[in-house]
């Protein structure tokens, strides 16, 4: 009776630092993160202080582009892939991000989760669909386009995707 709790505890121990219970890597339907020798052609990307220029681009699917993105604003911007339903859903990360402090209106600062009682999942920018970029600094972001289909190129810090930091980005045969 009394190895009981001792059991207990080491059976919940090992559920809970199982890797099988470790959330999944990040897969998308309409690509993936590719290698910059991969490339087949370079878009750059100017970020405003609230828009993007071009506001569309058109990829061919199979293709793979390396995004080169200039931030001519004075805030931090994201330049982030996907559908209008993973931006919404990208946008309340961020929210939370910049409540805790950790998303700043020109960076982003390195906290110590764990001592601040946060999430380690939660309070990450580490999607590979999306990259922030510093005010005056260019980054790149290069991905494979797997498929047809209509996507959105959008900064999802609180407040410039509703001011219009929204781009068109439509995927053909």
């Amino acid at each position: 009776m009394f190895l009981r709790k001792p059991l207990l505890l080491a059976a919940c121990l090992l559920v809970l630092g199982s890797p099988v219970w470790a959330s999944p890597a990040h897969t998308f339907d309409f690509g993936q993160p590719a290698p910059a020798a991969k490339a087949t052609r370079s878009v750059e990307v100017v970020m405003g202080d609230m828009s993007f220029t071009p506001k569309a681009i058109e990829i061919t699917a199979g293709e793979t582009v390396r995004f080169v993105l200039v931030n001519k604003g004075q805030l931090l911007h994201e330049f982030n892939l996907g559908d209008a339903a993973m931006h919404a859903r990208h946008q309340q990360e961020m929210l939370k991000m910049q409540h805790s402090g950790m998303l700043t209106p020109t960076g982003m600062k390195d906290m110590d989760h764990g001592a601040a009682g946060m999430d380690h999942g939660m309070m990450k920018h580490d999607d590979p669909n999306s990259v922030l970029v510093e005010p005056g600094k260019t980054a790149e972001l290069i991905w494979t386009f797997t498929k047809t289909t209509q996507l959105e190129f959008a900064c999802n810090i609180p407040g410039h995707y509703q001011a219009g930091m929204v781009g068109k980005l439509t995927v053909g045969p």
